[in-house]
């Protein structure tokens, strides 16, 4: 750990205010594919017991009719994230009749695009937006892509833990800018230090051959059915998932708010010409919202991302540019088919440790060529991450993946130590603990025990996770849900389709005067 990071450190074990990271809120976006019994993408609508995916607080779709999304509320505890999904889960399975949720983040059988039902959210404006926006990702993407699923870490300081840290920086500027470069401090520091997040619990080393269509894109095969890397820790990391080859171009700046707004809004607004060919609207069918580098801030994706509430008709970036960086998104854990709601607390408290470090590190600058070695790095540990002679690129010098990693983790026990302050138990030192030796030992890690669960039950990819996801289902049917919870989310689900009907009765304009008026950043309601 560097010199500045150890004052840092020491500063915030000492002080008074004991505890100060105890106030952190965290929260969970987790995705599930909805299956049938035979592995095939459901081509059911989302099921109406679960509510409005376009205003349902906690229960939404992602890309794809079948692709859920399960939402937590912020909370101050990783077990009350845990418990709230785990209720989710439980909910959802009696009300989805004979379906699945997929246990793994790639997805199941895929008998081409026209398999995976793009989602729908009504009539509304906002709701065409979000159903148009899908349209644009199949045309520019293909849907395969799409229906990758993955765990979003939601995560944001105290107020109290800032004033602290601002006071013993000796930082006099005004409190959101402080905050602000803090958070891009921590965003430069996890796009170098990230891929450790992959190496330890990605959980995606093989893949079913239907996702490529049967093309092979450089895989080794393991069996008749299934493409994998032997060492391969996120293949949804990978060039073939969200770290895809198609926005490799883009030039997003992590430097600092400005540079972030401006390089990302410059994407939104500068025409493609490879999109241009495509059209926005062709004989009266929507393709697509523009022909714009991104049609909107999301189509950007990216191993972490700063976030800002957006109030209603706001952009997201420019809800960044007007209240700052109020809590990050952290996109690089893959769904763990050993756990039922597809992560554990420690994989979270060690994710959390590593948030502070990153927080707590000196972080210059993000070069051009930096970031070539950045990106490099998160392709090689995806791929390859498990071979006991990769070596990464650390600011220049060659070093042993394992070696980083040892030297990441020695420093994570004294941020470990921060964390457990005023605790009885000491989950956060466990997890540091726990992962170092996964260090040592990757067949620990996720992706390895994958790996060698389907050889052990002579498995291809596809069955291993039917397998689990059975198991899960069997789980969560036994798990015992309260009559208070389960009337929470059937008063939820019948408030969100009162909701999507009032919005939809209110609507005054067009769909094209509504998108000119969300570009132009008037009080149109979008999302």
């Amino acid at each position: 750990m560097i010199r500045n990071a150890e004052k840092r450190l020491a500063g915030l074990l000492n002080t008074h205010q004991r505890g100060l990271l105890r106030g952190s809120l965290k929260g969970l976006e987790k995705e599930s594919l909805r299956v049938d019994r035979d592995g095939h993408i459901a081509q059911t609508p989302h099921p109406a017991a679960l509510g409005s995916s376009l205003t349902h607080p906690w229960i939404t779709t992602d890309y794809s009719e079948a692709l859920l999304e399960f939402v937590t509320p912020p909370v101050q505890e990783i077990s009350g994230v845990l418990t709230f999904l785990e209720d989710v889960h439980t909910f959802t399975y009696q009300n989805i009749g004979d379906e699945l949720l997929w246990a793994t983040s790639m997805p199941c059988i895929v008998g081409g695009d026209a398999s995976i039902p793009i989602a729908w959210y009504g009539e509304s404006n906002v709701g065409w937006m979000k159903h148009v926006y899908r349209r644009g990702l199949d045309w520019r993407y293909g849907r395969a892509m799409q229906a990758i699923s993955g765990i979003h870490f939601n995560y944001s300081f105290s107020d109290e833990f800032w004033a602290v840290l601002q006071e013993q920086e000796g930082d006099r500027r005004d409190r959101q800018t402080f905050v602000s470069d803090a958070y891009f401090r921590l965003i430069r520091n996890f796009q170098r230090y990230g891929w450790l997040v992959p190496f330890l619990f990605g959980a995606s080393p093989a893949v079913c051959k239907s996702f490529t269509g049967g093309t092979n894109v450089d895989f080794q095969e393991f069996d008749a059915y299934t493409f994998y890397e032997p060492f391969g820790t996120s293949l949804r990391m990978s060039d073939i998932g969200y770290k895809n080859n198609a926005q490799a171009a883009l030039s997003i700046s992590f430097n600092d708010l400005d540079s972030y707004v401006g390089s990302l809004e410059r994407a939104i607004f500068t025409e493609d010409e490879e999109w241009a060919r495509i059209g926005t609207r062709v004989d009266g069918e929507w393709r697509q919202l523009n022909t714009n580098t991104l049609q909107i801030e999301n189509e950007y994706y990216s191993f972490v991302r700063p976030k800002a509430v957006a109030r209603s008709g706001e952009r997201p970036s420019r809800a960044l540019h007007r209240a700052g960086v109020e809590y990050i998104e952290i996109r690089a854990l893959d769904l763990d088919p050993f756990a039922p709601v597809g992560v554990v607390d420690s994989q979270l408290h060690f994710l959390e440790a590593l948030l502070v470090y990153c927080l707590l590190e000196d972080s210059p600058p993000i070069s051009a060529r930096e970031q070539c070695s950045i990106n490099h790095n998160q392709g090689q540990v995806a791929r390859y991450g498990r071979d006991p002679e990769l070596v990464l690129d650390n600011g220049g010098r060659q070093v042993h993946l394992r070696d980083w990693a040892a030297e990441i983790c020695s420093d994570l026990e004294c941020i470990a130590e921060l964390l457990d302050q005023t605790r009885d138990d000491t989950p956060y030192g466990d997890a540091v603990r726990l992962y170092r030796e996964s260090v040592r030992d990757t067949e620990r890690t996720p992706s390895a025990r994958i790996l060698a669960s389907m050889r052990a039950g002579n498995e291809n990819f596809i069955e291993f996770a039917m397998r689990q996801s059975r198991r899960h289902e069997q789980a969560f049917k036994n798990h015992p849900l309260s009559q208070a919870v389960r009337h929470r989310f059937e008063e939820a689900g019948r408030a969100s389709l009162a909701e999507q009907t009032a919005i939809e009765r209110a609507e005054t304009i067009s769909f094209d005067e509504y998108l000119a008026r969300y570009f132009d950043q008037s009080d149109v309601a979008a999302s």
